[in-house]
């Protein structure tokens, strides 16, 4: 049964907190033994990498093996139905479309001195994407990761993802892979794949930057391998906080907390609403759409453990109290969504209105679903363009330019007591 808060109640503030804070990256068994993984791919390289890979995803390959090959590739495409290909080309075109948009050109001005400043865009040379796998296929990984990477024009995408105990990769994973033209495809997956991109090895090669979602050995990979490779965030289980009024729908609503539920054990679905009655109706929706789904133990524990229902005396404190848990997705399920957005200040993606359900954010929408979670849309912003590329400072100063200056530039040096920066400025003057 999920909880309900009310969060003008007595004594609830520390319920509240413990429900609007709970991520934590604080694990240090599990850091240590991501740390041994890193150290030991950095020394032995491929060798490592395939001794992690027999361990972990039982699956025995040579270090040529790890390659993905063009006729599997071609093999995949047997395996995937006409439907899937056409979902596949219609969400390609939207997440293309909208992340074309973000594209910056490169720009400069020069004022009367001859002073140029400008900024130079350019695509970072060498990209890897994480895909998660196994059994699993999530071909929506694949989109949201490298379309960006494509759009923003980077060089070299390279992925990477586990393969079944046969030594095989999904066969939608793979179609998405090739649809969305990555370079090259490996077999490897978990902390082992982190390390081997951050590092390279002998067949995988080392990249500049790594994005994409993985559990929680994948998350500590990238934050051990930060300053190696840049990355693009720091990752935790999937949350959906919806805020609602009397208007909503609560088979709607309830549909949408359990569609984060089935993710995780620990993904957390929130509603924050200021009418009792709905609160009541989705209490009494979710009981009964857990019973019908596949994935019902997951998503039970996860609305047991990590959902709440929280009761607000009015729509500026629902307000207040979404802003509080800066949601990776936030649903405005209200009479008047846009009248609301303005007053919206922390959320990864935002959903507004009655039929603008999270999943489409996931699949066809357009917008990235690689998302900050754990209150870090407080500070961070969902995957985009700016991720793929790097930006250069333009400084060019012509003689008279400096001279208007340079009196200043001497004296904020020789304050800092670093003279040869002042000189460095002087010198130009002594003639």
């Amino acid at each position: 049964m999920i909880k309900l808060i009310n969060a003008n109640e007595v004594g609830i503030e520390a319920e509240l907190e413990k429900v609007l804070n709970r991520s934590s990256l604080d694990e240090p068994e599990k850091l240590n033994v991501v740390q041994e993984i890193l150290d030991n791919i950095q020394i032995n390289g491929d060798e490592a990498v395939l001794e992690y890979t027999a361990k972990f995803d039982e699956a025995k390959l040579n270090a040529e093996e790890q390659l993905v090959s063009q006729a599997e590739i071609e093999e995949a495409y047997l395996e995937v139905d006409d439907e899937f290909l056409s979902a596949l080309e219609t969400a390609i075109e939207n997440i293309k479309d909208f992340h074309q948009r973000q594209m910056r050109e490169s720009w400069m001005n020069v004022d009367d001195d001859g002073v140029v400043l400008g900024q130079v865009f350019r695509p970072l040379e060498k990209v890897g994407l994480y895909v998660p796998g196994g059994t699993a296929a999530y071909p929506s990984s694949v989109l949201m990761n490298g379309v960006p990477a494509k759009v923003a024009e980077v060089e070299e995408v390279v992925m990477v993802s586990p393969p079944s105990e046969l030594g095989k990769m999904n066969p939608y994973t793979l179609v998405a892979a090739d649809k969305v033209g990555v370079d090259k495809i490996y077999k490897v997956g978990g902390a082992q794949a982190i390390a081997a991109l951050s590092f390279g090895t002998e067949v995988i090669p080392k990249v500049d930057k790594i994005v994409g979602p993985g559990n929680i050995y994948v998350t500590l990979a990238k934050k051990l391998a930060y300053g190696y490779v840049d990355i693009d965030m720091l990752a935790g289980p999937s949350e959906v906080l919806v805020l609602a009024d009397e208007t909503a729908i609560p088979r709607h609503v309830a549909a949408d907390l359990l569609s984060q539920a089935e993710h995780d054990p620990m993904a957390s679905a929130i509603l924050v609403t200021d009418s009792k009655e709905l609160a009541t109706d989705v209490q009494e929706e979710l009981e009964k759409q857990l019973k019908e789904l596949s994935r019902e133990e997951i998503a039970a524990q996860a609305i047991e453990d990590y959902g709440a229902i929280i009761l607000t005396d009015s729509l500026d404190q629902s307000i207040e109290v979404t802003n509080r848990f800066a949601a990776e997705h936030l649903e405005v399920a209200v009479e008047k969504p846009f009248e609301v957005l303005g007053k919206i200040k922390n959320a990864g993606a935002i959903f507004l209105g009655h039929y603008s359900a999270e999943p489409l954010g996931d699949y066809i929408a357009g917008p990235n679903h690689v998302l900050p979670t754990g209150g870090s849309a407080r500070f961070y912003s969902p995957l985009n363009i700016d991720d793929f590329v790097k930006k250069s400072s333009i400084i060019s100063y012509s003689k008279a330019g400096l001279e208007k200056v340079k009196d200043k530039a001497i004296k904020l040096a020789e304050v800092e007591g670093l003279d040869a920066h002042a000189n460095s400025v002087r010198v130009r003057f002594e003639d």
